[in-house]
């Protein structure tokens, strides 16, 4: 309480300015990586002036760093500002050479699109993995699943809560100046999505951390419960968060939009320059990028016909590829991207144009215009390392590019001869093809199956040179960071490892024994191995050890375990199984009801002026 009692006793207001800009508090109890003990617990916090001050309800909250007493970045913004403040100095650098106004500076803009499911909160707790893992860790395929194809972009139905429940995720966001500007049904039953506008990356992510947390507060509300895990449920497309890339200059200028750059520059060669920079940085990288989004709910995700693979490309279009392929062999001219018109043949239908090259959606990293889409990412991150990751990688190239231009060099030789050596990167075929997957490998693109042998590139010598040459992580904090990732995905398997014990002993062993049906001495092998394996991990030495353990046990001893748990479930009486069923926990449309009044919203005028 912004209050004190004075000498009097009288109660005085007691609020100054610098409480707003600096913080302590005890750090010791948050991820460290061996960054400090006990006896060194201090944790600082001073206030990012990149992204805006807000207020929901009673409380302000104020974006901030959070740094030990070393200095030692102990958050995930720390690093993102460093390596915003490295691309804004080797982009200017660039750009500058180009021809770009850059004196207003370099931001990195993104767009977030976030996925979820809805279930009924009813449901959920009769799902103690859903409760405390985040995902269901045994369930048989309900009869039904995706395969109508009639979810995707279907009108929500306002017969159940997801409607309402929506309209009161935005209005509540728009009142902290979220401005949500889409919502719509996903592919997989019961999964939806929010699309904010873009913004400068502090601020979308600090707002992204704000509408995960409003989404589940808000659900509950209507008698749901929100499930932000990359893959809830076997069998049906999981969830992602694309982060939508791209650098301008503080007053608008938009270096991957060709036309813009090229307005603002008169330069034609400037484009081909910086586009041949970041196919540099993703080809050079891509260990960095896979690392980013190794998120233990991405172990299901990547590759499954709903994510794009582990092995890092780049999509451009034909158009693109054509003229990047013309300028890396001496021609040099403006890109004008393609369009097609489309007529359907209906006089009430007017023909209209659209651009000449198709989505990928195979791809991790497909340039969109004037973009670039990382599709990869897991919907339940923190995408703060994604960002330092691309922006920490192209800043880089950004310098490499500028050094060698300074010094004389022709800036389209520079670019020619960095395509010609990472041409290998660009890729426009479908990704989910295993001859073309077979293809990259062999080729040399980057391609780690294991999230765990992802996060274990972060210390590789090259990375740390990356990140030390950036002054974004010192060999130190990579270190850390890397132990910390490792920890938690070795805890979260832990967690469901420990769960699915106490499911098998509550649930599923006394539902076969009350039936009489079901392999039961089966079931009750399972527990002696899962403690077992528990005890192998604890047992190991290292972070990485742990991780290497506990992702055998999550994906090949509990893939195992999970399909004589579902041939249990396959034959037990409805009656006698406890746990909530996909089939109850996927179809709010059928199996669900509200019988309240949608709650009903202000008018435009009287919604909180931005």
């Amino acid at each position: 309480m912004m209050l004190k009692f004075n000498k009097d006793m009288e109660i005085e207001q007691d609020f100054k300015g610098k409480t707003l800009v600096k913080g302590e508090t005890d750090g010791s109890s948050y991820p460290n990586g061996g960054l400090r003990g006990t006896h060194q617990a201090g944790g600082y916090l001073a206030v990012d002036t990149s992204s805006p001050i807000f207020l929901r309800g009673d409380t302000i909250f104020i974006p901030s760093v959070f740094v030990s007493y070393y200095g030692a970045a102990l958050d995930e913004k720390t690093p993102l500002l460093r390596a915003n403040a490295a691309i804004d100095k080797h982009g200017s650098r660039l750009f500058s050479a180009l021809g770009l106004d850059a004196s207003s500076g370099i931001v990195t803009n993104i767009g977030l699109e976030q996925e979820i499911f809805l279930i009924e909160r009813e449901d959920y707790y009769r799902r103690p993995d859903l409760q405390l893992t985040g995902r269901t860790l045994i369930g048989k395929d309900a009869p039904r699943g995706q395969e109508m194809c009639d979810h995707y972009m279907a009108p929500l139905s306002t017969s159940t809560g997801a409607l309402a429940c929506m309209q009161e995720i935005q209005d509540e966001c728009w009142r902290m100046g979220i401005p949500l500007k889409t919502r719509h049904r996903e592919v997989a039953p019961n999964q939806f999505e929010f699309a904010p506008l873009y913004g400068t990356n502090t601020t979308q992510i600090d707002q992204n951390l704000m509408v995960m947390q409003i989404i589940e507060e808000v659900a509950a509300k209507h008698n749901l419960a929100a499930l932000l895990q990359e893959k809830p449920f076997n069998e049906v497309n999981g969830s992602g968060k694309h982060n939508n890339w791209s650098i301008a200059t503080r007053d608008g200028v938009n270096v991957l939009d060709p036309e813009s750059l090229i307005e603002a520059t008169g330069n034609d060669a400037a484009f081909p320059v910086i586009m041949a920079a970041v196919i540099a940085a993703v080809d050079e990288h891509g260990d960095l990028m896979r690392m980013a989004i190794s998120s233990p709910g991405n172990d299901f995700r990547l590759g499954a016909c709903e994510a794009p693979p582990a092995i890092i490309s780049t999509y451009l279009g034909q158009d693109m590829t054509d003229y990047l392929e013309a300028f890396m062999n001496g021609e040099l001219t403006k890109y004008t991207p393609g369009k097609k018109t489309i007529d359907v043949g209906v006089p009430g239908v007017h023909a209209f144009q659209v651009p000449a090259e198709d989505r990928n959606r195979t791809s991790p990293f497909p340039y969109g215009g004037c973009r670039f889409e990382f599709r990869a990412v897991g919907s339940v991150q923190n995408v703060s390392m994604v960002n330092t990751v691309l922006n920490t990688m192209c800043a880089e190239k950004f310098a490499e590019f500028a050094d060698k231009i300074q010094a004389g060099a022709d800036p389209a030789d520079v670019a020619r001869e960095a395509l010609k050596k990472h041409w290998k990167v660009i890729f426009n075929g479908n990704g989910y093809d295993l001859e073309m997957q077979k293809m990259l490998t062999e080729n040399g693109l980057w391609r780690i199956d294991s999230g765990v042998e992802a996060i274990a590139t972060l210390t590789s010598e090259k990375n740390k040179a990356l990140f030390e040459k950036m002054n974004v992580f010192t060999p130190r904090e990579c270190e850390a960071r890397q132990d910390i990732l490792h920890d938690h995905y070795t805890g979260t398997v832990e967690m469901e490892a420990l769960t699915l014990i106490d499911m098998l002993n509550q649930h599923i062993i006394p539902s076969c024994k009350k039936s009489g049906v079901g392999p039961l001495a089966e079931l009750e092998a399972l527990v002696p191995v899962l403690e077992g394996a528990i005890a192998d991990i604890h047992a190991a030495e290292s972070s990485y050890d742990k991780a290497t353990l506990a992702r055998v046990l999550r994906l090949e001893t509990m893939v195992d375990m999970r399909d004589v748990i579902d041939k249990a479930e396959k034959i037990v009486p409805a009656e006698d199984w406890t746990l909530a069923t996909y089939k109850e926990l996927l179809f709010l449309d059928s199996h669900s009801s509200t019988a309240e009044t949608p709650p009903s919203y202000p008018e435009f005028d009287d919604m909180p002026q931005m």
